[in-house]
């Protein structure tokens, strides 16, 4: 593990960045771009597990949910610390998403289903501060598997594992907002396609 001794080192003052290999590649590269969406993804779920902890000790749901969310930001570092290494500089025993973690949110989404009412249209993205930060997640997770997707189109050295676990993960994201929103009250609001302004005032 690296040790983070100095936090700022002044080499990408002129606009680039090392790759784990060493190599200086442009910040606006695709690659970078790529994983650097995976970290904002990681800190909207922190954000989301912030807003949690005051429910951690009476809902169970919350914890059982916090400890998925944890798992998830592991994952993600992992992910992204594979994004950030060229595939000819990968080490043995280096942590890789693989099927198994894919399984797992698979896992999880059942988990969860079990508790919730069918939905019959879709809903807003709201309720809870943790089920909104989690919807923001999810949305912040569909950006990272399309960037995926395009990166992949010029770099075949990415496994496509990594494609089906963002691709997963969006859908538990979901899922989970919608699981702390019901087991804190949260009323879902259903998209209205005929929706009007509200009346003026006075």
């Amino acid at each position: 593990m690296p040790k983070l001794t100095r936090i700022y080192t002044r080499t990408g003052d002129n606009g680039t960045t090392g790759l784990v290999g060493g190599q200086r590649v442009k910040k606006n590269a695709l690659r970078i771009e790529t994983y650097g969406t995976i970290d904002e993804l990681s800190s909207a779920i922190g954000l989301a597990r912030a807003h949690m902890r005051p429910l951690l000790a009476a809902h169970l749901r919350a914890r059982r949910l916090d400890a998925w969310l944890a798992w998830t930001q592991d994952v993600l570092f992992n992910l992204g610390s594979d994004l950030a290494t060229m595939p000819k500089d990968r080490w043995e025993g280096m942590p890789l998403v693989g099927e198994p973690d894919v399984r797992a949110l698979e896992r999880a989404i059942d988990e969860a289903q079990t508790d919730l009412e069918p939905l019959a249209n879709f809903i807003h993205p709201g309720g809870s501060p943790a089920g909104a930060f989690l919807h923001l997640g999810r949305t912040i997770a569909r950006r990272a598997e399309r960037l995926l997707v395009t990166l992949m189109e010029h770099d075949d050295g990415i496994s496509a594992v990594t494609l089906e676990y963002l691709n997963r993960l969006s859908d538990a994201l979901f899922v989970w907002s919608r699981w702390i929103n019901a087991e804190l009250r949260e009323p879902e609001y259903l998209w209205n396609a005929a929706t009007a302004p509200p009346a003026a005032l006075g």
